[in-house]
């Protein structure tokens, strides 16, 4: 049966949720973008751009699993509206002392450690108020939520930042995060009752017994460490593309660096809203297993193929095809790489939605944000070593066999789902 991808905004406190992480979203990603343009403009120094990126991510893998723990403890709803007021007011800051490189690190770090608090509260949430058969929807619309206003962050960066200038962008961005937190504080659950019963507002807590009892949970339940394992993977993924993409357009496509994102980045986006709205409209019956084999078969092979792009366009076949084309459909290696962009972008979708809604099926809400904290510091800190490594790789042995490598690597993940899935499977039958 056709499910409709817009059933979760049925029940309006899910609305309210979404439109406040919309809001957040697009205001935090213009905030990096900010930053990224603010610090280079200050410094004509990609090294101080890279500490930029370093100070948005960092706090992570250290206040990722303990923010969580905390959360646990707090109402979900409250931290959201308390975390964009307290984001909110740091870069109203900023926008008086915008000039300052060493303020905009420490204040691009203090709004990276509060958001450590905003992550395990967001996702968590949405179980409490959106009845069970509504999660897929749910989940399917966080994507959107979420890859969406990156995409919209992106194409409205320069434009604001023109038309505003640098401290009326920061007070557009305090804006949207203050109009977030009253969209969020009209969010009511689902079961209040029993959901007040279970919040414990209290600063008494044992860190390494909450620690280690999320720790368990997840040892022994293969649902939830398969998912979280398939959650990190996708942000661990693009970090690394987003890495290899200065070389591989330039040393591969040929392409200046500055035309990259807008080849890449948008098709991987539409792919990434197209992906959520079909899962949720038309493969929601399916076997969530089934729908993250299939992104990791596609993710894989699209990553294979990338680096191959102008040999594909160069090939004869596609040369006596471009003969019947008008010039601008003609097939080149940058339509290739639109494509598989795009196919990259619809396999996150297929990953991520159903690795997120079997999480949020198999946690509690004593363990669900202590576990999402615990994703965040995995993505943080597993994410380091492959961004140092691709790097020295790419300059040793090229792009392009780095690219090749990730590809296999996700094959083999697949593969190994597939064995996974197979072995559940039969243990179940049995």
């Amino acid at each position: 049966m056709n499910q409709s991808i817009f059933l979760a905004f049925r029940e309006k406190s899910f609305l309210f949720l979404w439109i406040g992480e919309v809001l957040t979203q697009i205001s935090i990603n213009l905030f990096l973008f900010y930053l990224i343009l603010s610090v280079f403009g200050l410094t004509k120094s990609n090294t101080a751009v890279a500490i930029v990126i370093i100070t948005c991510n960092a706090p992570a893998i250290i206040f990722g699993v303990l923010a969580g723990v905390y959360v646990d403890h707090w109402s979900k709803k409250q931290v959201l509206i308390w975390t964009n007021i307290f984001r909110a007011l740091f870069i109203f800051i900023l926008a008086f002392i915008h000039t300052d490189l060493v303020i905009i690190y420490i204040i691009s770090l203090i709004i990276a450690f509060i958001s450590q608090f905003f992550i395990p509260a967001e996702n968590p949430l949405i179980p409490l108020i959106v009845q069970k058969e509504n999660l897929y929807s749910a989940n399917a619309l966080f994507v959107l939520a979420n890859y969406g206003s990156v995409l919209v962050a992106y194409m409205l960066s320069g434009t604001i930042i023109l038309f505003f200038g640098e401290q009326g962008t920061l007070f557009v961005l305090t804006f949207l995060l203050l109009v977030s937190s009253v969209s969020i504080f009209f969010v009511r659950y689902r079961i209040e009752e029993k959901y007040k019963e279970n919040v414990r507002m209290t600063l008494k807590v044992n860190i390494r017994h909450e620690i280690k009892a999320a720790l368990n949970v997840v040892r022994k339940t293969k649902e939830i460490s398969s998912s979280l394992f398939l959650l990190a993977l996708s942000p661990i993924l693009i970090l690394l593309i987003a890495a290899v993409a200065p070389g591989y357009a330039t040393q591969v496509l040929g392409m200046d660096v500055e035309k990259f994102p807008i080849t890449f980045v948008t098709p991987a986006a539409i792919g990434m809203l197209l992906g959520a709205v079909i899962l949720a409209n038309r493969f929601q019956n399916i076997a969530k297993e089934k729908m993250v084999i299939a992104g990791l078969f596609i993710s894989g092979l699209s990553l294979l193929i990338l680096p191959y792009g102008s040999i594909i366009s160069s090939k004869e076949f596609v040369q006596d095809f471009n003969l019947f084309l008008p010039h601008i459909l003609m097939i080149t290696s940058l339509h290739v790489l639109v494509v598989l962009a795009f196919f990259l972008g619809l396999a996150n979708s297929l990953v991520f939605v159903p690795s997120n809604t079997i999480l949020q099926e198999n946690t509690t809400d004593e363990n669900r944000g202590k576990i999402y904290g615990l994703l965040s510091s995995i993505v943080g800190l597993f994410s380091l070593v492959p961004l140092i490594a691709v790097g020295g790789l790419s300059d040793l042995i090229g792009v392009s066999h780095v690219i090749t490598g990730m590809g296999i690597c996700v094959l083999l993940i697949g593969i190994y789902q597939v064995y996974a899935h197979k072995i559940g499977y039969s243990q179940s039958i049995n």
